[in-house]
């Protein structure tokens, strides 16, 4: 048995914890006949390499565990899920933890299997593939990729988990041109609910290839996934600009965000963030837009911005792949990865509406002005163009939501229950807001983004019982039901 010293402190504490009698848990995972690779660990509560294993990003309705183990192989992966099935133990597994969503509160007093040990990154310059451990997180993929001259979808931050995020679609600012992160997904490799190793691709289980493209978490443990690299769009030269707007000028933005429907370039996104300004003590408009086209194509965009007279302005004209998420939006797509206790509510849309931005932006002003330890909280709209999206054949993947142009995430933050209550309020009432005017039926949930209430249709429309069929035969016993269980959320 290989055990790290950090590790072997854990247990010591742990064990006094649950008094002399030999703990089940315990006996399970340290059982001498299992043989773990020397640098897997595995820790329990009260030791600082627990806290490493299990802190998330949304410190808020969190999972519960009694024991943390970081696999340095897929094999230990496996051997984990075995162990834990054998002894009824519930368990999820994670890398960049980053979810937002309440459905993985259910999961308490259970085994944490950190997957961030699994972080390799390899390029096959001849096939055009990336290859990375279902640990790796995005700033640690795009500096190998852009030096061997690609490009590929990336997340709009620096730090969550790259396999978890395609697991959901994988939405972000290349999808106008590359598509989803699952459009360039060629395979993987899964721990099934069985504790077995299988490929898994159109050509080898590809019924369960068709349902991770969308609903990953509920089939298996992905321990690495191939994709297809992308060649450069405009010669990898990208342009970005930034702006933070006051308050007064919200009506005549959020004109121009309308305007973006139907004419929308392939390669243009935009990100918006309404939030709190502590200096001025009043809301703001962060903005940004990223082209990755010609310079002189890029200014004619932003023009109607710069004629609202910013009250900053940040023009990079010629950004690297590699140093988009560190530029972008000023910076947040990487700085705000720091631990926090949100409170987050997801929507799509495919019609943009003003009048909603509007009614939006007035619902978090008043929101800011009556509950001040909140001003911390924001809501981001991104708009992705969606041509390569939609190029995508319909069920071809699981992902409902190929014709959505915007996207909307509502992150709320407090001090006091008040606070916490009122977040939970408004981020209902702005999610109902977008829904009203969307352009679906009903409301449209991006899974990754979902907080938790949705129903099972409101997240992945209408393949909801092609994916139930498929998790019976690849889960029956749902041990992979912690995050917006397809076996356990309403239809």
């Amino acid at each position: 048995m290989h055990f790290s010293s950090t590790a072997l402190i854990g247990v010591c504490l742990w064990l006094h914890a649950v008094a002399a009698a030999p703990h089940p848990v315990y006996s399970a995972f340290t059982n001498s006949t299992n043989t773990w690779d020397a640098r897997t660990t595995i820790t329990f509560p009260n030791t600082s390499a627990f806290v490493e294993a299990t802190e998330r990003w949304n410190n808020a309705n969190g999972p519960g565990y009694s024991v943390a183990i970081t696999p340095a192989t897929e094999k230990d992966v496996a051997r984990a899920v075995r162990i834990a099935r054998s002894i009824d133990f519930p368990f999820l597994a994670t890398g960049g933890r980053h979810s937002t969503s309440v459905t993985v509160e259910d999961l308490q007093n259970g085994l944490a299997i950190d997957l961030r040990a699994l972080n390799s990154v390899e390029i096959d310059d001849k096939a055009g593939t990336l290859t990375v451990g279902g640990g790796t997180i995005f700033r640690e993929m795009v500096d190998e990729v852009y030096e061997a001259g690609y490009q590929m979808p990336i997340g709009t931050c620096s730090c969550p988990g790259m396999v978890g995020v395609t697991g959901g679609g994988g939405i972000g600012r290349f999808q106008g041109v590359n598509g989803l992160l699952i459009d360039s997904l060629l395979s993987v490799r899964l721990v099934t609910a069985k504790g077995k190793i299988i490929n898994v691709s159109e050509n080898s289980h590809s019924d369960l290839f068709w349902a991770i493209r969308g609903a990953a978490p509920n089939f298996g443990i992905i321990t690495s996934a191939t994709y297809r690299l992308h060649e450069p769009t405009n010669g990898g030269q990208i342009f970005s600009a930034d702006f933070i707007l006051p308050a007064s000028a919200n009506a005549s933005y959020f004109d121009i965000l309308q305007d973006l429907q139907g004419t929308i370039p392939a390669e243009l996104s935009t990100i918006t963030i309404l939030t709190y300004n502590d200096t001025i003590n009043e809301p703001q408009i962060i903005a940004g837009w990223v082209y990755l086209g010609p310079e002189a194509r890029g200014r004619e965009l932003i023009q109607p911005i710069l004629d609202l007279n910013p009250v900053l302005t940040s023009i990079s004209t010629t950004v690297r792949y590699n140093e988009l998420p560190y530029v972008a939006l000023l910076g947040l797509g990487n700085t705000i990865c720091n631990p926090v206790a949100i409170s987050g509510y997801g929507v799509n849309y495919r019609t943009l509406s003003s009048s909603t931005y509007q009614t939006v932006f007035q619902l978090l002003t008043d929101f800011f002005a009556e509950f001040p330890d909140g001003r911390g909280s924001s809501v981001e709209l991104e708009i992705f163009a969606p041509h390569a999206v939609e190029a995508i054949p319909v069920g071809s993947t699981p992902y409902p939501w190929r014709d959505a142009l915007g996207y909307t995430l509502m992150s709320f933050v407090w001090a006091t229950t008040d606070t916490h209550q009122a977040g939970i309020k408004t981020g209902e009432a702005v999610r109902a807001a977008f829904a009203a005017t969307s352009g679906y039926d009903g409301l449209a949930t991006y899974v990754n983004y979902a907080h938790g209430d949705e129903t099972l249709s409101q997240m992945f429309g209408e393949y909801v019982p092609r994916l139930r069929e498929l998790k019976s035969t690849w889960d029956p016993e749902n041990l992979f039901g912690f995050f917006h269980g397809l076996a356990t959320t309403p239809v």
